[in-house]
């Protein structure tokens, strides 16, 4: 072989294994959260949701709704508001529908003063924040 191939194929070797490495470098990584602090976060708030007490439903809700943006927030997914969040975060939910319905509920609650859930509704809702907090590896 011709030593002006050799080199070209060295250096087109080395060029390969210089840009793997910087994927691998620059590539994200998955992020690490507090599993025990938010277990126990959501904890306490699928304790507070008490079937006898209709004020612990939306209580309950926008607590739960809170949790899921701060770890949406710490995972990096970038937006100024968890709506915008939520529609940058294709893939990391198992059911990204049933996620934007729970937040809709949230929004519901918080912006609609007569606005009234039952306890299923409620229930239902934090199984949905539940799941989607152990989609990203929260809890």
């Amino acid at each position: 072989m011709d030593g002006g191939v050799v080199t070209f194929i060295l250096a087109v070797l080395i060029i390969a294994v210089l840009i793997f490495v910087a994927i691998l470098l620059t590539g994200k990584r998955g992020y690490h959260f507090n599993k025990e602090a938010y277990q126990s976060r959501f904890l306490e708030i699928e304790n507070k949701l008490q079937q006898e007490n209709p004020a612990s439903y939306t209580v309950s809700i926008i607590n739960a709704d809170k949790l899921l943006d701060k770890a949406m927030i710490e995972m990096g997914i970038p937006g100024k508001t968890m709506g915008d969040r939520l529609k940058r975060a294709n893939g990391k939910f198992t059911n990204l529908n049933a996620v934007w319905r729970a937040h809709k509920l949230r929004n519901a609650i918080a912006h609609e003063s007569d606005f009234d859930i039952s306890y299923k509704q409620a229930f239902n809702a934090l199984a949905v924040y539940k799941q989607a907090l152990k989609d990203i590896g929260a809890i």
